[in-house]
This record gives structure tokens, sequence and C-alpha cells, in this order.
């Protein structure tokens, strides 16, 4: 148990710095579950999120739309000297930099700081929070961790500014670490190959739930080439369906939380002992809740019986992983759809009952080399099928199977600068950022 003289650790997620950021249920779930760790090992923990919508000192508090979603504070901020060539304002995305002062301020002194990472080209808002906590807590260690901070380590080390900087999943050597700077001893209470042996993520250090991100398992067996979860998580590890079951009971009984949604890789994979079990436990437990799958759902399993029990289970917003409508060297990209495939999931969930804007599908838009005739004919494809086409604008990643294509069609340095990964400035296209082209297929698929 912890006491008055037990270690404390503040845990922060930064600023983004970027063209455009929206809260489409984004928490960092890593960090909160880092934090419910350390809770369970005796440790004072605080926690800010430089991204708190909520937070009691905006002048304007944040409102939730639909389902939990919402903007982000947004405040212009000049563009990286790199990305002159991009005509679009850039912003900080976060609570204004005198609130996270006031907060670090206002937070017991802490004896670590513990820092997490996102997105590689969001880079900049990490540097810029880890120079403000250095600057008032010189004498704490920062430590780094996260996905830009595994993705590209030495770029982290180089420039990031943080005493540490850990990769992957790093749990138990946090921990262990934590241990060593703060002189506090004890026995691991939960193992990092079991997760029902977990604690809850620490929601509850956030200032509103809005939603509560339901993590099922990590790891997916698929090796899409333009995917880093098998960097990040090289094998399937998943929790039993009755604890994914009672998470969700006690979030919507204890704190009022309606919208819960998915953040797994591989959510339908072998469904009938997986999503099939927690959503039936859902249902006889008569929890009236709304679940949605930001990450995209894979297409394959997706049969007639579990296209009814998601409907029944209360999904309210499915998004489907497509990626193209065309199959002709589509094994280059990924092999996780096949050719009819998708018409029949389409099928299965509009009889079950989903309407409209509740199913999307997901078409990669800027790949290396991409047939943008062949993106116009799938937009047309998913269109024709009832769901709603979802542009996901494909950003490079390193340690991908595609990395070395992206490299060589990208107008810019890649390996030069995680900066150049940006999404929104369509690195692969060789021609000059377009956004004329941009508005063309968003609108033809209706965003």
């Amino acid at each position: 148990m912890k006491d008055a003289d037990s270690p404390h650790v503040l845990l922060i997620n930064p600023w983004i710095h970027d063209f455009a950021a929206y809260d489409f249920w984004a928490r960092p779930i890593g960090l909160l579950t880092i934090a419910g760790i350390l809770r369970m090992h005796g440790y004072q923990v605080s926690y800010i999120d430089c991204l708190d919508r909520f937070h009691p000192g905006l002048s304007r508090h944040g409102k939730s739309g639909r389902f939990g979603k919402g903007a982000y504070l947004k405040t212009p901020i000049p563009r990286p000297e790199k990305l002159c060539d991009v005509p679009r304002n850039y912003s900080r995305y976060g609570m204004p930099e005198s609130l996270v002062r006031r907060a670090i301020n206002n937070s017991p002194r802490p004896d670590v700081v513990l820092v997490t990472s996102v997105m590689t080209y969001w880079y900049p808002g990490v540097i810029a929070l880890i120079e403000v906590v250095r600057e008032m807590l010189p004498e704490v260690p920062v430590v780094l961790g996260g996905i830009y901070a595994s993705l590209c380590h030495e770029h982290a080390v180089r420039h990031a500014g943080a005493h540490m900087v850990l990769t992957g999943q790093c749990e138990t050597s946090l921990l262990e670490l934590i241990g060593q700077l703060t002189n506090h001893t004890g026995t691991c209470r939960f193992c990092p190959d079991e997760l029902d042996t977990n604690p809850y993520p620490a929601f509850d250090l956030q200032s509103s739930i809005s939603y509560v991100p339901i993590l099922t398992g990590l790891g997916c067996p698929f090796r899409c080439a333009y995917c880093a979860s098998g960097f990040l998580n090289p094998r399937l590890r998943r929790r039993s369906p009755w604890h994914v079951v009672e998470e969700i009971a006690y979030w919507h009984k204890k704190h009022s939380v309606l919208d819960f949604p998915f953040y797994d890789d591989a959510l339908l994979l072998d469904a009938e002992n997986h999503i099939m079990p927690i959503l039936e436990g859902v249902l006889s437990r008569g929890l009236e809740v709304r679940f949605h799958t930001p990450n995209a759902l894979h297409i394959r399993p997706l049969s007639r019986q579990l296209a009814r029990l998601l409907f029944r289970a209360g999904f309210k917003t499915i998004r489907l992983g497509l990626e193209t409508a065309f199959f002709g060297g589509r094994k280059a990209i990924d092999s996780k759809v096949g050719p009819g495939e998708f018409e029949e999931a389409a099928h299965y969930l509009r009889e079950a009952g989903f309407k409209g804007e509740a199913v999307g599908a997901y078409l990669l838009c800027g790949l290396p080399g991409q047939d943008l005739a062949k993106l116009e004919a799938s937009i047309n494809v998913v269109k024709a099928c009832g769901v709603r086409p979802v542009l996901a604008q494909y950003s490079p990643i390193p340690h991908t199977a595609l990395w070395s294509a992206a490299v060589r069609a990208s107008r810019y340095d890649l390996d030069s600068d995680p900066i150049f990964h940006n999404n929104s400035i369509f690195p692969c296209q060789n021609d000059p950022f377009s956004r004329e082209m941009i508005s063309f297929f968003q609108k033809m698929a209706g965003d």
C-alpha cells in the first residue's frame, strides 16, 4: 500500500503539433496502464494530459461531440521549416502552456516523470513538453516511451531531451528502472504475458471520462506491409472474455461510461472464443452501452451470426479494414481480405440492422506508386455496397515492409526526420502537395 512517503511519479501525455488533430476516441491507454501498475506497486501517481478537453482551467470547457468525441483546443504555431512547401496552418493541440505549467507546479514534486509518445511526426510536441518539464524540474529524471520512442529510437535519443528513452512493451523493465531511481523495492505483482493480471488503466485520473477505450489483446497475426503492429507487439496476447466484461461493467456502473471504443488490431480473430463470449457477457449482464471500432475490424471473420451479435450488443460505429477493392497484386500490402468478402460482410451488417453512417470502410490513400484510378473505383465499390468510404491517409512507418518503397517514392528524405512521416502532406506523392486532389477524393467519398 502506498503512503505519504511513497515515491511519486508524474505521468504526462504531451501536446500534438500538426496540421490537424481531433479527439477521435484517443487516449494514452499505455501510459494510463502504467499508472495503474505503479499504483498497484505502492507508488503515488499524478497525471497531466496536455490534450485535456475538459480541464477546469480552460475558459471554454470542452464539449463532447457524438459518442464522446470532440475537438481539442487549437493554438496556431509556426510551421516547421522543413514543411514550408505545405500551404496549411500548423497548430499546437491541447491546453495552453500556462495551464500545463500550473499543473506541474500544483502536483506533488515527483521523483520521476514519465512522458509518452504516439505518432512519429508528433515528436515536436513531445520535445516542447520535455523542455518545459526539464526547465521546471531540473533535478528530476525524465523517461520517454511510447510509439515514437520505439519506432524512431535513435532520433528520440538524440533530439527528445529525455534522460532515458525506452522501447516496446516495457512495463516490467520500467517498473525496475523506477524502483532503481527511487530506491523503492517490492515484488512484481503482475505478469506481462498474462494480461488478466494487469490492473485497469487509470482512466479515473482524467478530469472527465467521456469514454473508455478497451483493449482486449495486444498484437496481430497479420503482417500488413503498411502497419507497425507486428514490430511493436511481435506476438498476440489476449485477455480472457470474462476479464474484459468485468472492466466494461466497472466503468459503466462506477463512472456511468456509455461509450467504449475497442483499440484492438485483431478484435474478431477467433471470434467464437473471444469477441462473441465478450459480447454475450455484456448482454447477459444487461449492460446498455455503445461500442466503436476506430482501429477497423477484419472483414473475413464477419459472419451473419457475428454481425447480428454486434448489432444486439450495441455497436454504433463499425469501421472495416478494406484498404482497396482491387486484388491484383494486393498481397504486396496485405492478405487479410479476399474477393467477395467485403461485399458479403457489408450485406451481413445491413441485414443485421446497421444503416447509414454506422458502417464505414477504410481505403488507403497516398501509398507509394498508388494508382489513383483504382482508388476512385474502390470508393465507388464501397458506396455501391451501402457503406461509407473513409479515406485513410497513408503514413510511412519505419520497421514496416513498405518502408523502403516509401523512401524511394517520397519527395522528402524520410530517413532524415520523422516530421516527413506526416500523412497530411502525402509524403509518398511525387508531385508537391495538392489540396485539389485531396478535396476531389474527399468529396467523392462524402467526407
